[in-house]
């Protein structure tokens, strides 16, 4: 069964029920929520497990993760597998590990949804550094970006723990969404913020209750969603169009240490299959064939003006809004002494028929 349409707010995650997100092996159901730029027709998935691809899926007891037999995913660095969760880095410093899918994904319309925790010894600001989840063209390749290569082709989203920038007016920890075609370099001293597409504070660091993240893109739009309050409930995060990626990439999950370090534990990442109709131009595209882009209105570079990094439908700054509210005012100041002239001078000519 599927439903039509996209519907307004945020999606309500119920633990407890099967095929809603939580511990254990059983399916999630996706994300329901509107398209902030106008409505699209979609087919949405009930979450049945037919939609639940197991073979992008890493559900515990963690069948064939790091297996010759059942080869479905494959770590390295300082991922050590329990029966508990991936720990991708332990509360050590200058620590690397990741953990990838050995199968590309071919789906156009998918949903990722991502059971995590980041927890330690360090007090504020004295932890790091954080995890990235990837859907890129090369897998398992270490590197400075979180743990993983840098010039990546493919999606990133860094859930960063520590400020580099000590002038930055954001709030950590902060969740970051990069597209990248091989040509972009992630700036860590400024916390990625020249090619940050969109952003959010989310306070997932150290808490006592299970932390989720769920990431999907359908027809260009990517939203990334968070639930980290026990509320049972997605909270918007990062909701952007024009983004195209390419299918036959791999799913991954990475996390680095430095001076400053953190456990950074994978518990589950759950893909969906989403069940959207698309046009007949749009089905005899050759998906593996596309570069990863994203159509801006702006710059990324302009997030330097914008301390959320939310330059795309996030909420209006302090300054923006005296501005609006400054030319209404004006505009209703033209209006008024515009019809007071026309007003006069009509009085004055019907003065002259008397």
């Amino acid at each position: 069964m599927a439903a039509e349409g996209w519907i307004w707010g945020w999606g309500r995650r119920c633990l407890g029920r099967p095929g809603l997100p939580g511990p254990g092996p059983g399916p999630t159901t996706p994300l329901l929520f509107l398209l902030l730029l106008g409505p699209v027709v979609a087919d949405i998935t009930d979450g049945n497990s037919e939609h639940l691809k197991r073979e992008h899926s890493l559900i515990k007891p963690y069948q064939g993760v790091g297996s010759s037999s059942m080869p479905l995913w494959d770590f390295q660095g300082s991922t050590i597998l329990t029966s508990q969760y991936v720990r991708l880095t332990p509360d050590e410093r200058s620590k690397e590990g990741s953990i990838w899918n050995h199968q590309p994904c071919f789906l156009k319309d998918w949903e990722m949804h991502v059971h995590f925790k980041v927890h330690g010894a360090g007090k504020k600001n004295l932890h790091g550094d954080g995890i990235a989840l990837w859907y890129t063209r090369d897998r398992l390749v270490p590197g400075p970006v979180f743990g993983s290569k840098d010039n990546f082709h493919g999606l990133a989203i860094f859930l960063d723990t520590y400020p580099n920038d000590e002038t930055t007016e954001r709030v950590f920890p902060y969740i970051s969404v990069m597209v990248n075609n091989g040509s972009l370099s992630y700036d860590h001293s400024k916390d990625g913020r020249w090619t940050e597409l969109a952003g959010c504070t989310a306070d997932f660091r150290n808490r006592d209750h299970d932390t989720f993240l769920a990431v999907r893109y359908s027809r260009g739009r990517l939203t990334v969603m968070t639930d980290l309050e026990d509320k049972n409930e997605w909270k918007n995060c990062i909701d952007i169009t024009g983004v195209r990626l390419p299918t036959g990439y791999y799913f991954g999950a990475s996390a680095g240490t430095g001076d400053l370090s953190d456990n950074h534990d994978i518990i589950s990442m759950k893909l969906f299959q989403l069940m959207v109709e698309h046009t007949p131009d749009e089905e005899n595209i050759d998906w593996t064939k596309i570069e990863p882009s994203v159509n801006f209105l702006k710059s990324p570079k302009d997030n330097v003006d914008d301390p959320t990094g939310n330059f795309r439908s996030g909420p209006l700054t302090g300054w923006r809004v005296f501005l609006l509210l400054l030319c209404a005012l004006l505009g209703i100041i033209v209006c008024a002494v515009v019809g007071a002239v026309v007003f006069q001078k009509r009085q004055e000519r019907n003065k002259r028929f008397y």
